[in-house]
């Protein structure tokens, strides 16, 4: 079965070095972090693994890239393929938010807007890079990919000097089960716990099916955590015992967002909120002197809207 290890981190943070930034950390209390992944190229951690993906492939197809996103990653994939010089092709799906739509467009991405939610987007295409031939750079469900967003994880354990807990946001999984890989190198690997919106609980599903499954999608988060089901590659990882699963309401993460830009100007989209969400609003609460690092992993937002939920 394909699985990704430590040393597939390694490897990606090897690769990638010269292309994403070592975004910081902001020790915000005593013992309590954020890792400000929203200051990433392109605005998310996603530009990790398309650059991974990319490069570990060698040489690009004369199609260029592809790949489906619900906006994040078709920006760092957008990135990705200008800075190495290559076509890419983005599939959105409508509920994509016109900020990134319009990222997209900067980027000089060849876009196509279909489907009402991401995995349409996504069967589109791969319809089109089989009469392409193009490089498909997936969302979440590929090693590159995930041993890439990993890449993550190995710069919070050395910021931090050591964690006892991540909160990290899952959509499709990849992040999380590459933040879950890529802490796990040495020592006492940190808890993971892995923040789902209730309306999109793919993990959280998967965990109580014992195995991928549907859900419905909707809610505030929808364009960048609106995978229908969890990839195959990140629920194997993100089914073991260092990961918890935790939902939250469209509510908290809201007040969440609110509340990282009012208290510490950081201006994150409703997704990249999400695992703070978990903090703030008590539905993880950690033990006396337990040492946490919440990620904020997107900043593809309008900023007008930083106060007006």
């Amino acid at each position: 079965m394909t699985t990704v290890v430590h040393e597939d981190v390694l490897a990606a943070a090897a690769r990638t070095g010269g292309h994403v930034l070592r975004t910081p950390v902001l020790e915000i209390s005593p013992g309590l972090w954020f890792k400000l992944e929203l200051l990433q190229h392109s605005g998310s951690f996603k530009v990790r693994g398309a650059f991974n993906r990319i490069l570990a492939a060698g040489d690009v197809p004369a199609g260029g890239v592809i790949a489906a996103s619900g906006g994040n990653h078709g920006l760092a994939v957008a990135s990705a393929a200008r800075a190495l010089g290559v076509r890419a092709e983005i599939f959105v799906p409508e509920v994509t938010s016109p900020v990134k739509v319009a990222g997209l467009r900067a980027l000089g991405a060849h876009i196509t807007q279909t489907g009402a939610i991401y995995a349409e987007a996504a069967e589109a295409a791969a319809k089109r890079a089989a009469e392409t031939g193009a490089l498909q750079v997936h969302a979440y469900d590929q090693p590159e990919v995930v041993a890439g967003q990993g890449t993550t994880g190995l710069e919070i354990m050395e910021q931090t000097g050591g964690i006892d807990t991540v909160l990290v946001a899952v959509g499709g999984g990849g992040f999380a089960a590459g933040v879950t890989v890529g802490t796990s190198g040495g020592g006492s690997a940190p808890r993971i716990v892995a923040v789902e919106p209730e309306r999109i609980p793919t993990l959280h599903a998967a965990r109580e099916a014992g195995k991928p499954v549907p859900v419905q999608v909707g809610g505030v988060a929808a364009d960048a955590l609106g995978a229908s089901v969890i990839g195959g590659l990140a629920f194997e990882i993100l089914r073991g015992p260092r990961v918890e699963s935790v939902l939250v309401s469209d509510e908290a993460i809201v007040a969440a967002r609110r509340t990282l830009w009012e208290r510490h100007r950081v201006a994150s989209e409703h997704a990249g909120a999400a695992a703070y969400a978990a903090l703030l609003s008590g539905v993880y609460r950690p033990e006396p002197g337990e040492r946490v690092a919440v990620v904020v992993c997107g900043s593809n937002t309008d900023p007008t809207t930083l106060t007006a939920d």
